[in-house]
């Protein structure tokens, strides 16, 4: 997979080391190459999905690399994290386990720092961490500490590890970053009263992902001519743990319009995306 040539340089695919962060023996990193003066392409594509460990964000993991990807899979905790990638990793998917909490800006940065040994590049971003509070509630009684908290993963988080990782979806061909958002975020639904979801009002969860498509709308401006797509997509009310498992589509549904808009190279940017078409904002 990694392919090299400086001067009259041998094949470089077999060249192997250890590794601490993708486990025991790996392909020669990238940065160990380059610092020995080979030029060096990763030729397969790599995604990172955050959160990934389980529910919607495991099986666009799984869909995406079935698409012949190498996938990061980022999750806060290794032990889940380490099951999960060793679950995809026995369907034969190349499929890596990637510490990442997005509220810890040490995990975030150690990530990047090893995506950019390993790889030299980041083609897919799929920011699918999120939270729901049991204590989030109406605007009027919702507490700050409850707010700030779900903020601090769905919104925060989602935009440091999108700042991170940057650097690398500009050295892609096509890359692409997908907010996971929700139709929840819409103001426009949330303002109409006929909605079928008008009546749920958890301003913690609701402005956290409001905020995201927001992110969403002004860095697709920003990269407007950076070849770099920025979509928000709504996976629908999908059976997790989110949601005690209340939801009305399995998470192979739930997956499936995060995983074409992540795979569609050169498509749309700054749109807000669900499964049948675009929402309101």
């Amino acid at each position: 997979m990694l392919a090299g040539e400086a001067n009259a340089a041998p094949t470089l695919s077999a060249w192997r080391i250890k590794s601490w962060f993708w486990g025991d023996c790996q392909r020669v990193g990238y940065c160990q190459l380059v610092s020995a003066g080979v030029k060096v392409h990763f030729m397969k594509p790599v995604a990172l999905v955050t959160g990934a460990n389980k529910g919607i964000g495991f099986e666009v993991a799984r869909a995406i690399a079935r698409s012949g990807y190498v996938v990061l899979l980022g999750a806060r905790n290794p032990t889940t994290g380490r099951e999960a990638a060793g679950t995809l990793t026995s369907e034969r998917l190349d499929v890596r386990f990637v510490e990442l909490d997005v509220t810890r800006m040490e995990t975030i940065s150690a990530a990047a720092a090893r995506i950019e040994a390993d790889f030299g590049k980041l083609d897919v971003l799929v920011n699918n961490a999120g939270i729901a509070d049991s204590h989030d509630g109406p605007p009027s009684r919702v507490s700050i500490e409850v707010m700030e908290r779900v903020l601090r993963t769905n919104f925060l988080g989602a935009v440091a590890v999108a700042q991170a990782v940057l650097p690398l979806l500009r050295k892609s061909h096509a890359g692409r970053i997908v907010n996971v958002s929700s139709d929840l975020g819409s103001i426009t639904r949330h303002g109409d009263a006929t909605w079928k979801y008008a009546h749920v009002k958890v301003l913690g969860y609701c402005a956290s992902k409001a905020a995201l498509n927001m992110f969403t709308v002004q860095l697709a401006f920003e990269l407007r001519d950076q070849g770099i797509a920025v979509n928000s997509v709504n996976p629908g009310f999908t059976a997790t743990d989110l949601n005690a498992h209340r939801g009305q589509q399995t998470v192979k549904e739930g997956a499936a319009e995060i995983v074409r808009v992540a795979l569609l190279e050169h498509g749309p940017s700054g749109k807000f995306l669900e499964t049948g078409g675009e929402l309101v904002w």
